[in-house]
């Protein structure tokens, strides 16, 4: 025979040796660890349609507003998000260190959003029950523009009193002719706000 075939022949057999060697014996020794994660318990249908809301309120304690976190169902913001964000901060916070700031008496006419203006349009209460004082009005107002400026179609609130634009406080120290916009933290911005 020829030698290159002997030598082929010879390789060939060494190969399959070791391949044979390989599938039944090392193979064995190396198994592979896997780590299955499994849940302490299953989450259920009403869990996963839950979200976390922020509403905002004012704490005595560090005279500011704060965020209040909510878990609502999905379905209930499904409709008119806005309208219930403003139902959620009429009917106050939860937390006892946190007050309402909402007067009273407030109702929502109507909510909706235009552009990215959110039209608010509240009873007559929101102005006649209110205490009065700028700095009471402006945490009134910022924190309605805080609560819904968190949802990303809203950069604005604008407020009208039974669907009548250009109203104001009973004191006339924060009017409503434009839309609300938080400029930055626990401040808000409208050219109507007498300086």
């Amino acid at each position: 025979m020829n030698k290159k075939i002997i030598i082929g022949i010879v390789i060939l057999v060494i190969l399959i040796g070791v391949g044979v060697w390989y599938f039944l014996f090392y193979n064995k020794n190396t198994e592979v660890v896997t780590n299955e994660i499994v849940p302490e318990e299953e989450i259920s249908e009403e869990q996963m349609r839950q979200t976390i809301v922020s509403l905002y309120f004012f704490n005595e304690t560090t005279q500011s507003l704060a965020p209040e976190g909510r878990l609502i169902d999905v379905k209930e913001l499904l409709d008119n998000p806005y309208m219930k964000l403003m139902e959620l901060l009429i009917q106050g916070p939860q937390n006892e260190s946190l007050v309402a700031t909402i007067p009273e008496g407030t109702k929502v006419n109507k909510a909706e959003v235009k552009g990215d203006i959110l039209y608010l349009d509240l009873s007559k209460e929101f102005i006649d029950n209110h205490s009065g004082g700028e700095e009471q009005e402006s945490r009134t107002i910022y924190s309605i523009v805080n609560t819904m400026t968190n949802l990303t179609e809203v950069d604005a609130v604008k407020i009208l009193i039974d669907g009548e634009e250009n109203k104001a406080f009973n004191d006339n120290l924060i009017k409503f002719d434009d839309p609300f916009v938080v400029i930055e933290e626990n401040s808000i911005e409208n050219s109507n706000t007498v300086e």
